[in-house]
């Protein structure tokens, strides 16, 4: 598929954005999967040049955080192997839905993710701790059920796994955001896979887009540490509306 300059100036910046969001409050891939669609690529070949690019923001985040210590390696191994198989199960399933059914689907999953992540959860309450096989369970089993749904559509994958360690695995802060940092760049890895095989990814879109999201990453941890998370949001509103009259006028049109 032929890339134009256009369509870099489109996604490139976007995935910047989106590399900032998801660090200061999560939920990125709900700006940079909008980005490759708007800038008028096929829905799988949007979501198989996405999961290189930001595959590539969430290696650097994982490596950050496995520096940190955050990372229980016993537990994030055994979460990996329930993830590649879900992952890849999603990503092939997701490879069998032609285009046009796959926008009708996205219509429901895009305002039900995009409601769930914004309406911001509170994480400062911790929960009382499980046993560790309780809660290498309950983990595996996150794993497993999210790793469908990033091979499958991916948006919000890193904020939904946050969310569920802490909640129903009752996994600290610090240690379910390492453990779901691991967990989500091997979705992203495994569906990312499936996708180059199948000829559903644009390199050079893709490597240069993911230069672009590892910036924002950086840029997004410097603007959290002085002012927060809340004055990303509007950014997220104004792009996933933009993102759903599109879809809307494809299937109109």
């Amino acid at each position: 598929m032929e890339i134009t300059a256009l369509q870099f100036m489109i996604i490139c910046p976007l995935v910047f954005l989106a590399g900032f969001v998801d660090a200061v409050a999560g939920g990125g891939g709900l700006i940079s999967l909008p980005a490759y669609m708007i800038a008028g690529l096929p829905v799988h070949m949007a979501i198989g040049t996405n999961k290189l690019s930001s595959g590539m923001g969430t290696a650097l985040a994982t490596w950050r955080f496995a520096r940190k210590g955050y990372i229980i390696w016993k537990q994030a191994a055994l979460c990996v192997l329930c993830a590649l198989i879900g992952s890849g199960a999603g990503a092939n399933l997701a490879l069998m839905i032609s285009d046009e059914y796959f926008k009708m689907i996205m219509l429901v999953i895009l305002p039900v993710t995009a409601f769930y992540v914004m309406r911001g959860h509170s994480l400062d309450i911790q929960k009382p701790p499980y046993s560790e096989k309780k809660t290498t369970i309950l983990s595996m089993a996150v794993a497993a059920v999210i790793g469908v749904y990033d091979g499958f559509y991916g948006p919000g994958t890193g904020t939904f796994l946050l969310l569920l360690l802490t909640a129903v695995a009752h996994m600290r802060l610090t240690s379910a955001n390492g453990v779901a940092k691991v967990i989500n760049l091997t979705t992203n890895l495994t569906a990312l896979a499936v996708y180059l095989l199948n000829g559903k990814v644009i390199l050079i879109l893709g490597l240069t887009a993911g230069c672009f999201s590892i910036a924002g990453n950086y840029a997004g941890t410097w603007f959290f540490a002085r002012w927060g998370a809340k004055s990303v949001k509007p950014l997220m509103l104004v792009v996933l509306v933009i993102f759903f009259i599109k879809i809307c006028s494809d299937l109109i049109a």
